[in-house]
């Protein structure tokens, strides 16, 4: 008994989706996704210096994260997709960003504010760590020393652009995640 066409066709069209095509369906259904994860990012904030008056200033009520769908910050790395680093990190905090880098939901995303975030800033030592990109992957670089509110709400539009743009696969990662050795500072010998 031959197979019918729309059987056939039925076929096709399920192996197709099962080898990762994309429908008409499919592509409207991620851009929508897309659109929610743009405005619903839930921030963990790790501050850590003096940035950290200014990051206040940009979630407080004149410059207001709550328009941009980034207000209520989550202190549970587990609820948050959107790590704010602010100020400078020390070789001890280092350990620590990571495990909360690493306790993050996916897909999630890393804003390093402010210069001693980005480069280490005037601290040129080894206590220091010269920029968290060493220790986690950075998606938005915000520099300053300390940033201004403008900057800050434009670098969080353009993650926001970059979000909305971006594919998720289906595991869930949204890009390669090396496991970086974290720098051990030398100790001083006595």
């Amino acid at each position: 008994m031959p197979i019918q066409p729309e059987t056939r066709h039925r076929r096709e069209a399920h192996e197709f989706l099962r080898q990762g095509g994309e429908t008409f369906q499919t592509t409207r259904l991620e851009d929508a996704l897309a659109w929610a994860r743009k405005y619903s990012m839930f921030m963990y904030p790790f501050v850590t210096a003096c940035c950290g008056m200014e990051f206040m200033s940009v979630a407080g009520p004149r410059y207001d994260l709550d328009r941009f769908g980034c207000a209520l910050p989550r202190f549970s790395p587990r609820q948050a997709d959107l790590l704010w680093v602010v100020g400078t990190i020390s070789h001890r905090q280092a350990p620590i960003l990571k495990k909360v880098y690493d306790q993050m939901t996916e897909p999630k995303w890393v804003i390093a504010f402010g210069a001693c975030t980005t480069s280490g800033g005037p601290y040129n030592n080894y206590s220091t760590v010269q920029g968290i990109d060493t220790i986690i992957p950075v998606d938005l670089y915000i520099p300053g020393c300390p940033p201004r509110p403008e900057a800050v709400l434009d670098g969080l539009m353009k993650l926001q652009d970059r979000v909305q743009l971006e594919r998720v696969p289906a595991d869930g990662r949204h890009r390669e995640i090396a496991d970086l050795e974290l720098a051990q500072p030398e100790k001083p010998v006595a």
